[in-house]
Parts: structure tokens; sequence; C-alpha cells
């Protein structure tokens, strides 16, 4: 075989395989790009753009073109990021959403390789664009079920209002705000008077109705933002109040006895009334540097059962 002839097969086998690749990458989902570094210029870029994007494979010149077809929210870090990555000759990636020629936005990850010459400088940049919408739209879904489940996991299921581990984890917080401040902080118990009679008389449906209703009407005692109020146990609740000394604690636990009173709910085997009432105990502390939350707790629970033992139907402050 002569030379000549030798030199035209291997560059037909050349560019035979050349063709090959070429079909190889524009029957692939992802977008093959380059871009040669000295003039920031595409050197080509694949025919599944215009699929995805809309755009024309020869409307994309340079990178500005690419960085004008990116979110505003997302350019300038993604841009800087790109840069600074490709300037150190390391390759990366980067997730975010491009502009589509009728102005919708498609999430895309790019995979970029970094080309050096052989004295070290950058000498081009090959990737991949990858659509990655549905990957997106599947993780924010299950960000929106995590926050779901942690909303669930603080809010007790019968009633709508804020449970025991979320009472917990304010009264700690507004605690160490008040140790911080030195300034009061109240804690209002209560207890529903006969409960249990009230259970067997009317049935547990009906009970957790009246659980319910009695829910709503505590929600709507407390008249500030940091007013918290929680269902601790079956028929107990409480009520923090920051900022607040025992003569306001004492008007919250007021204003709570009269609009249960005004709701005239039927108790028939009450013994202290026809309607349902309340046993409330209230404790108010300036919290020394050394107290805990459960002091408060303990004070309020006792002035509670203060109340019970003394007929019911009251507010105790342990006094």
């Amino acid at each position: 075989m002569s030379g000549e002839k030798q030199v035209n097969e291997q560059c037909n086998d050349m560019s035979t395989d050349s063709a090959v690749y070429k079909t190889l990458l524009e029957s692939t989902k992802a977008i093959p790009w380059q871009i040669e570094w000295s003039s920031l210029k595409f050197t080509y870029i694949g025919p599944q753009i215009e699929a995805l994007l809309g755009w024309k494979p020869e409307s994309w010149v340079s990178v500005e073109d690419w960085a004008s077809r990116m979110h505003p929210e997302d350019r300038e870090w993604v841009v800087n990021y790109c840069v600074a990555q490709s300037q150190a000759g390391t390759d990366h990636e980067a997730d975010y959403r491009a502009l589509t020629s009728s102005g919708e936005y498609v999430w895309i990850r790019d995979v970029v390789h970094v080309v050096r010459k052989e004295n070290g400088e950058v000498d081009s940049l090959i990737g991949f664009m990858f659509d990655i919408s549905e990957r997106k739209k599947t993780e924010q879904e299950l960000l929106t079920l995590q926050k779901k489940l942690e909303e669930l996991s603080f809010k007790d299921g019968l009633t709508g209002i804020a449970n025991r581990r979320m009472f917990d984890s304010i009264l700690e917080t507004e605690w160490a705000d008040a140790r911080r401040n030195q300034s009061p902080i109240s804690l209002i118990m209560l207890d529903i008077d006969y409960f249990k009679q009230y259970n067997d008389e009317y049935g547990h449906i009906q009970g957790d109705v009246c659980l319910t209703r009695v829910a709503g009407i505590l929600s709507s005692a407390g008249s500030r933002p940091r007013d918290f109020v929680a269902r601790i146990g079956g028929e107990e609740f409480a009520i923090i109040l920051p900022e607040t000394d025992e003569v306001s604690a004492r008007r919250v636990a007021e204003r709570c006895r009269i609009a249960i009173e005004q709701e005239k709910i039927p108790h028939a085997k009450s013994s202290v009334s026809d309607f349902l009432t309340l046993s409330m105990g209230i404790a108010t502390m300036i919290p020394a540097q050394t107290g805990v939350a459960l002091n408060l707790v303990e004070q309020a629970d006792k002035s509670m059962y203060l109340s019970k033992n003394q007929g019911r139907d009251r507010i105790n402050n342990g006094s």
C-alpha cells in the first residue's frame, strides 16, 4: 500500500470516527457544548438545545448568550462560580434556571470539564447540559412534604393547636429570652373540670368536639403575637405569656374563664356547674441564671392542682 493511500484511508477513518462521535453526541438527551477560553465563544453546541429551550444553536455565540439566558436570581452566583472554577482549571457543575425562547424557565445542570494546554493554561471548556426540571420538581415536592411532616410533628392532631413537643421548645426559647433580659415570664396551666365524666356522658366523639372548641377559645384569649397556646395532655392546656407579670397573667386567665363560661358548653355530670368549667394555675418568674424552665412548669402545675383541691372552676396563683 502506498504512503499516500494509507494517509487517505487514515483520514477517512478519522472522518468516519468524528461523524459517528458527533451522531452519538447529538442523539443523547444531554446537550454537548464547547467554548474556546481565549475568546469565550461557543465553538459547538448540540442541536438538542433548540428542542429544550427553543433557541437555535447558531444563536449561542458567546458566554454572554449563556449568561443572559439565565434566571436573574441565579445569574450572578453561577457566572462568578463557573468563571472562578474555570480559571483555576477545576472541573465543576452548577444548577440554574435557563430561560426558554417563550419566556419560561427550565432547570439545567451544567457539567463542565476544563481542557488544559501542555503548558497548563486553560484551552477550552467542554460540557453537557442536562434537563433536571423533573428532578427539581420532585425535590421541591419532597421538601414541601418534609415541611408539612415537621409542622404536623409540632401540631396536635385533634385540635390543630401546638402539641407538647412544640410547647417544650417554645418554653425553652422564651425562658432563655426572659433570663437574658431579666424580664418576667408567666405560664397558665389549665384543666377541663370533670372531663372523664363529660366523655362518659356525651361520648368520646363529642368529647373531641369539646376539646377542639376549648382550644379555639383559648387561642383567642392571647392578645399578642408571642402569646402561645398548646394542648399538653388529654384535657390539659397551657398558655405561655412572655414579658408578662402575675397581674397581667391573671387577667388573661380570667379572660379564658369568662370566654368558656359564655360558650355555655353543657356538662350534666359536673359537680360544680351545669356547664363546662376550667381549673387554672398561674406561675410567674424572672428566671435566675441557674433556674430552669421546668421550675415554672412545676409551679404552674402546683397552682392548678390547688384550684382543683379548692373546689375547681377557679384560678390559683399559688398563694
